[in-house]
């Protein structure tokens, strides 16, 4: 399984309504992108104050980086991605292939 992390740091300005509408066009996508396997959103409830100002974290699974890769250039994909235009200050993606082997190399 490949694991797409995305989390992030709204403009401080954006008002309530807007980021919750960001949050269910994101959540909206697996209906939308047939190789989207899974997908989780939170935001942060971290005690430890390491956040550095990301709220909002999104998990999307695929089985596989071509699932990945046929999602990323995808329409619906393409046009969220466009919603965040001047709405977010910083957005980190981390991908990784996910395995429950503890003798897999970290």
């Amino acid at each position: 399984m490949l694991r797409h992390i995305v989390l992030f740091k709204f403009n401080d300005d954006l008002d309530a309504t807007s980021v919750q509408v960001i949050c269910d066009t994101f959540a909206g996508l697996p209906e939308q992108i047939e190789e989207i396997a899974g997908f989780e959103m939170g935001t942060n409830i971290s005690p430890e104050n390491l956040h550095q100002g990301y709220t909002h974290c999104f998990v999307v699974t695929f089985q596989n980086t071509d699932d990945r890769d046929a999602y990323l250039p995808h329409a619906a994909h393409q046009k969220f991605v466009s919603l965040l235009d001047g709405k977010v200050d910083k957005v980190l993606v981390f991908d990784f292939e996910s395995s429950n082997d503890p003798s897999s190399t970290c």
